[in-house]
């Protein structure tokens, strides 16, 4: 096939790579015979300066038609981008992602540091631990969580680093903090982070445990990643505080929250195939 450079989110000219094409898809589940239509079909509109939000489109319709659940998970960094514009479904869903792995936790919460109150996003416990954990979103994916925000996010652990606080019925110390974003850090946040001991997640970082790793392995999709809603219904559902998709597989729920019984069966069957624990 003819080489063609393609416009990155961030502006960046690349090459674009076919076979980093392939391997995602098919690493997302795509049949063989999906993954060779979409690449012939993108391939057709391939051209020097297209950008990749222009593949991905032609690749997520291709998907959409022909495998519905592998376009769910294809379209996952897109659907955490989705849960704003406020910032409050992203404090839920990583809420629970904590909670997939062990954690109890509560949102939203004021804590008296040392100097001053804080606002903390979410906090977490389990055993020993007590972590105090900011989620920082941007709706725009292309931006990074630099160093001034990783800078103003320390200074407001080390406030509550060692400070007692009630959690889970007992009096327990902040051990840790954490900051999980969206999308991804800059380099100089990285440095930062890895000097002072900073629990950075963004989306590609830590190398195997970013978050989107995290949701791949809890299975913790976004309602905002399902092709059945439509955008007016994900805020409606975003509003009344549902953000993970398999909490709507509960018998009779979405029929309660207005949907008809039609299509309340079609979004469960799409939930339910796409994802594998997610069955009522």
């Amino acid at each position: 096939m003819p080489e063609f450079y393609v416009i990155k989110a961030n502006g960046d000219k690349e090459l674009f790579d076919y076979k980093k094409l392939e391997y995602s898809l098919k690493k997302l589940g795509a049949t063989d015979e999906v993954v060779k239509n979409i690449i012939l079909e993108v391939g057709e509109d391939l051209h020097d300066g297209i950008t990749t939000k222009e593949i991905y489109q032609r690749a997520f319709s291709i998907l959409r038609r022909k495998q519905k659940p592998v376009a769910v998970r294809y379209s996952l960094r897109k659907a955490v981008g989705m849960l704003g514009p406020t910032g409050f479904p992203f404090e839920q869903f990583v809420s629970e992602i904590l909670k997939s792995q062990g954690y109890e936790t509560e949102t939203n919460k004021i804590l008296a540091g040392k100097c001053a109150e804080h606002e903390v996003d979410v906090v977490a416990w389990k055993g020993e631990e007590l972590v105090v954990v900011e989620a920082k979103f941007h709706s725009h994916l292309e931006m990074k969580s630099d160093l001034k925000i990783a800078l103003y996010i320390k200074a407001r652990f080390d406030d509550l680093i060692g400070l007692e606080f009630d959690f889970g019925g007992k009096k327990r110390k902040v051990t840790d903090g954490w900051l999980i974003t969206n999308t991804k850090f800059s380099h100089s946040a990285i440095s930062y982070g890895e000097c002072q001991r900073l629990h950075l997640i963004g989306w590609n970082y830590p190398y195997g445990n970013t978050l989107h790793t995290m949701i791949e392995k809890s299975e913790l999709i976004p309602i905002t990643a399902l092709t059945t809603l439509t955008s007016g219904e994900k805020g409606m559902l975003l509003s009344k505080g549902y953000v993970i998709s398999k909490k709507l597989v509960e018998d009779g729920l979405l029929e309660k929250l207005g949907f008809n019984e039609k299509k309340a069966k079609v979004i469960r069957d799409e939930i339910i195939t796409a994802c594998a624990n997610c069955s009522a």
